[in-house]
C-alpha cells in the first residue's frame, strides 16, 4: 500500500509525539501500520509518501538510485545565474558537499493558498520562488542550501517524488494510490 499525502506546514512527519506543539500524522486517519517514507520538517509542505512496504524507503530514498524530488522554494530576493549554478553544481552544507542537482527561477510563481501561520514577508526584500530538483535529502537540505548562496527560504513545498505530483491534492488531504500511480513513483 503507498499514500500521498499533502503534509501541511505544522505537521510533523511521525506517529508519535515528541513533545512539540506542532501536529502529527495519527491526527489523519492514517490506515494501521503504514510508516512516513522520508520526511518534510514541520515548518514544510507538500508530498509526504507513507507506506506498508518497507523496501520502498531503501528504494527511495538512497541517493545511489538518484529518485527525484522536486521542490518550490520561496526565497529572499531574486537569485541570478551565478547563484543558481552554485546550488546545481553543489554547496558546503553541514561540512559536505551536496549532490549536483537542478535549479531554476518558477515563471510564472505558482499560485498556492496561503499558508497558516503566514511567511513573513518584509516590504523592502523582494522574494522569488525556485524550484530545485535533488536525488538526496538531508536534513534541512534545501532551506541549508538556499541559505548557503544567501537567499533563506521562506516557504518551502515538495510538489514531486519520482513522476508523481502533488497535483490539486489539497492540504491535509491524503489518497491510496493506484497501481498506476506506485509505478509513476518507483519507476
Amino acid at each position: 500500500m503507498l499514500i500521498a499525502f499533502h503534509k501541511p506546514c505544522g505537521v510533523l512527519s511521525q506517529f508519535t509525539s515528541d513533545g512539540s506543539p506542532n501536529r502529527r500524522l495519527a491526527s489523519f486517519g492514517f490506515p494501521k501500520d503504514v510508516y512516513p517514507i522520508g520526511r518534510l520538517d514541520a515548518d514544510s509542505e507538500g508530498l509526504l509518501l507513507l507506506s506498508d512496504e518497507p523496501e520502498l524507503n531503501e528504494r527511495l530514498l538512497h541517493p545511489k538510485h538518484a529518485h527525484e524530488r522536486e521542490y518550490w522554494a520561496q526565497v529572499e530576493r531574486i537569485p541570478d545565474h551565478d547563484a543558481l549554478r552554485r546550488l546545481e553544481r553543489g554547496v558546503i552544507v553541514a561540512g559536505r558537499k551536496t549532490l549536483p542537482c537542478r535549479a531554476w527561477i518558477l515563471d510564472p510563481e505558482p499560485q498556492l493558498p496561503p499558508r497558516e501561520p503566514p511567511v513573513r514577508f518584509r516590504k523592502s526584500v523582494p522574494t522569488c520562488w525556485i524550484g530545485l530538483e535533488l536525488v538526496e535529502g538531508k536534513n534541512r537540505q534545501v532551506r541549508r542550501m538556499t541559505a548557503a548562496i544567501g537567499h533563506p527560504t521562506l516557504r518551502l513545498l515538495r510538489v514531486r517524488i519520482g513522476r508523481y505530483t502533488l497535483g490539486t491534492l489539497p492540504a491535509g488531504a491524503w489518497k491510496l494510490l493506484s497501481t498506476q500511480e506506485h509505478a509513476r513513483i518507483v519507476a
